[in-house]
């Protein structure tokens, strides 16, 4: 089962369950699009060198049983240096 972390690893932002704008690579790194888009080589997994694929939705009825993870990941890309 999906993690879905709460934070894009990059530029921190909110990511919550329900966002039309988090991808992720099959090892569960987790990004924003816009991350995705304009600060990762390639628009790939600076982890792993892996797709980066929109997040799926889990529905609201799961979430009550299969909650997101509210753990926080924050790593050093130099690609994602402000």
């Amino acid at each position: 089962m999906l993690a879905l972390r709460p934070n894009c690893e990059c530029c921190d932002k909110d990511l919550p369950p329900d966002a039309p704008d988090a991808v992720i690579c099959t090892f569960e790194c987790t990004f924003c699009a816009a991350c995705a888009a304009n600060r990762l080589t390639g628009g790939r997994c600076p982890n792993c060198s892996g797709e980066l694929v929109r997040r799926p939705v889990r529905p609201a009825a799961m979430l009550v049983k299969y909650p997101a993870s509210t753990e926080r990941v924050r790593k050093p890309h130099k690609e994602c240096a402000a």
